[in-house]
């Protein structure tokens, strides 16, 4: 695929941004789109700056559903933002259409582009640094749910199909062990026969689901702090970003996944294995965060399968790594041999202690979830 600042002069030609652009530049740290923000000159004001981004076509087979999901939920989210009180332009991204009232625009040679306009005053941050920058996050997640409870989560597109289908994932597993292609199998029998262990596990949530225990809600489906801009002055959440994963699905796997990434103080890939654990005073401030956001818009059922949420999506991204290093590395960036294998055990790990710690996390949400 041709460099995207190829396209530039043809695809900011395509919007209307009211003034005059003076300058593009790559912009922010995500490695599926192309992202730059854009600077405007307007006659009687200081600069105006924009986010453009070229869709992945690799990650997103199908803009058209990508971006009728966005501009559904974002045109539902500004409402229901006005209609308590709050501040459209900064708590809820808003998709500018290009020139022609397309939902994005589509350049010479198939690349799907959108605009946002840049929320000001914000900051986007890699890791939680502080307990309370988390606890922000949790809010903010928790506040998205209780926004969008009334949206009608089935008309959405499965933008990545069966993403947190569980049972899928471990189907998927089983068939990279059966092949077995690069003979790695005899590395990793450990980290096979944890997640074969858990078999029964993975159907909790999507039981539960069939069941009709737990709804089906709208769902970020990447919950991480980064995914949130927080107001440079409070140090509060602003505005949830980088939707191009919401779908239906399952509050508690939103929960869950921000739980997995945030509630930990080791990296993804730590190979000393004693350094990994579930920081449980974390797990704490992020359930009273996210339980005080949603306020009250979950049911007690769905408050109740909160822990199964974080171990759930743990599970699931062992799985995934664990999978990817048998077949060859296929799916997520490494940077060394063996690099998905120690992702893997990392998650294995957090697994374990979620376990070991399991009536104590059952505990604390029985605790904040009494007073939603």
């Amino acid at each position: 695929m041709a460099r995207a600042e190829d396209f530039l002069g043809e695809v900011l030609s395509s919007f209307d941004l009211l003034a005059p652009v003076v300058g593009a530049v790559r912009f922010g740290q995500g490695h599926i789109n192309d992202t730059f923000v854009v600077h405007t000159q307007p006659e009687d004001r200081c600069c105006r700056r924009f986010i453009l981004q070229r869709m992945s076509p690799a990650a997103f087979k199908r803009p058209d559903q990508l971006m009728e999901n966005i501009i559904g939920v974002t045109d539902y989210l500004g409402r229901e933002i006005g209609r308590h009180g709050g501040d459209r332009s900064r708590e809820a991204l808003e998709v500018i259409r290009p020139r022609s009232g397309a939902p994005y625009y589509t350049d010479s040679q198939g690349g799907a582009w959108r605009v946002y306009p840049f929320v000001e005053g914000t900051v986007c941050y890699q890791s939680a640094e502080t307990p309370e920058l988390f606890a922000a996050s949790g809010r903010a997640f928790g506040r998205f749910q209780r926004l969008l409870q009334g949206y009608p989560a089935a008309t959405l597109h499965e933008t990545i199909p069966r993403f947190h289908d569980t049972e899928d994932r471990l189907s998927k597993l089983k068939a990279a062990v059966a092949e077995d292609k690069l003979g790695r199998v005899k590395e990793c029998r450990e980290e096979i026969d944890f997640m074969l262990s858990r078999e029964a596990d993975c159907s909790v949530a999507l039981q539960a689901l069939r069941e009709g225990k737990l709804p089906l809600r709208v769902t970020h489906n990447d919950t991480k702090l980064n995914n949130v801009l927080m107001d440079e002055k409070t140090g509060e959440g602003v505005c949830i970003i980088d939707l191009d994963t919401v779908m239906p699905g399952l509050a508690i796997n939103d929960f869950g996944d921000s739980i997995r990434f945030g509630a930990n103080h080791c990296a993804e890939d730590e190979r000393d294995l004693s350094k990994v654990s579930l920081d449980v005073d974390l797990f704490r401030v992020y359930t009273q965060a996210f339980l005080e956001g949603a306020e009250g818009s979950l049911t007690a059922q769905e408050v109740a399968y909160l822990p199964w949420g974080a171990k759930l999506m743990t599970l699931e991204c062992g799985m995934r790594f664990l999978t990817d290093h048998l077949v060859g590395d296929e799916y997520f960036h490494i940077s060394r041999e063996g690099q998905n294998l120690d992702r893997c055990r990392t998650q294995c790990k957090l697994v374990k202690d979620m376990e070991d710690r399991w009536a104590e996390l059952e505990a604390i949400v029985a605790q904040y979830g009494a007073h939603t």
